[in-house]
């Protein structure tokens, strides 16, 4: 469960591009250098730009199946809970039933790595949206922000199981496709042009993760983990499940009803999320079975 030793194309692809999220997502000042750092960020985000639009490409064809009218395309986005790529993943029984406290651990800790901050997200997703999508963003966001407590924000949980179980992630440290996940997150909400597709990636989340965290937090509280370890899990299980039918209904539907050729730009978001998430899930259980059999010699 070591880094690589010797990172390939991938690896070296979104490790540049994660210190460049972290470095453009921090709040700067004033530099006599601005016009340099402009130039460096030009030259990231076209290799940003490369990346989404060969993931993009990737999915265009099966996202085609969700043309149609909105109630069509609701139809095919809430399918994605069942046949989506990545669904139903034998991972999640396994940490559920079978990990070791050492195992988990590492899991958690890639899982924080290739956290990208939901609330910061959606915050930048919700620019000029219309009234009724951009009102479901703000009911979502204080949510996010624990209805103005600081220790129920959800970003303040994820942060406090890091400390609780002295995890420590890193960018060195994390699998490339963790990384990859948070880059294109990043990268769709940042970007105007993927408004549709920070959407549709969002809204998936929302859609697929209450299954997922369920079985993560059964496998904590099978470990003996603290009660507040385990929140963050514990908290989404429900919650996400309410945040997926108000999604559905207060941002996808409406922007479909006014522009349905906008569905193949939310789908292939949607896609776009699974797919990095389906590649996160086989690269854990190969890094953990590895670990396993090393142990077993």
């Amino acid at each position: 469960m070591s880094p690589d030793d010797t990172p390939d194309a991938n690896t070296q692809l979104h490790r540049h591009l994660a210190r460049f999220n972290a470095e453009r997502l921090r709040l700067g000042s004033p530099s006599p250098q601005w016009q340099d750092d402009l130039a460096r960020e030009h030259a990231c985000r076209l290799l940003e730009g490369k990346y989404l639009e060969a993931l993009r490409a990737s999915v265009q064809a099966a996202a085609v199946a969700s043309a149609g009218n909105a109630g069509h395309f609701i139809g095919w986005f809430e399918s994605l809970a069942h046949t989506g790529p990545g669904q139903h993943h034998p991972l999640f029984d396994w940490l559920a039933d079978e990990a070791t406290l050492p195992q988990m651990r590492w899991f958690l800790t890639q899982e924080a790595a290739g956290e990208a901050g939901f609330e910061d997200l959606l915050a930048y997703t919700q620019v000029k949206l219309p009234p009724q999508p951009k009102l479901e963003c703000a009911r979502n966001f204080w949510d996010e922000m624990g209805h103005g407590k600081q220790s129920a924000m959800h970003g303040q949980m994820l942060e406090h199981m890091v400390r609780e179980l002295d995890l420590h992630p890193a960018i060195d440290t994390t699998v490339w496709e963790s990384l990859a996940l948070a880059n294109t997150m990043v990268g769709l909400a940042t970007t105007r042009r993927y408004g549709y597709h920070s959407i549709g990636a969002l809204g998936v989340i929302e859609l697929t993760a209450p299954g997922r965290v369920k079985q993560v937090a059964a496998g904590m509280r099978r470990l003996g983990l603290s009660g507040r370890a385990r929140s963050y899990f514990d908290l989404h299980a429900a919650l996400d499940v309410s945040h997926s039918r108000a999604w559905n209904r207060e941002v996808i539907r409406p922007l479909v009803e006014a522009d349905p050729a906008c569905g193949q730009f939310i789908a292939e978001g949607a896609l776009m999320r699974l797919v990095c998430g389906e590649r996160c899930f086989e690269r854990y259980t190969a890094e953990l079975r590895h670990a396993e059999e090393a142990t077993a010699c």
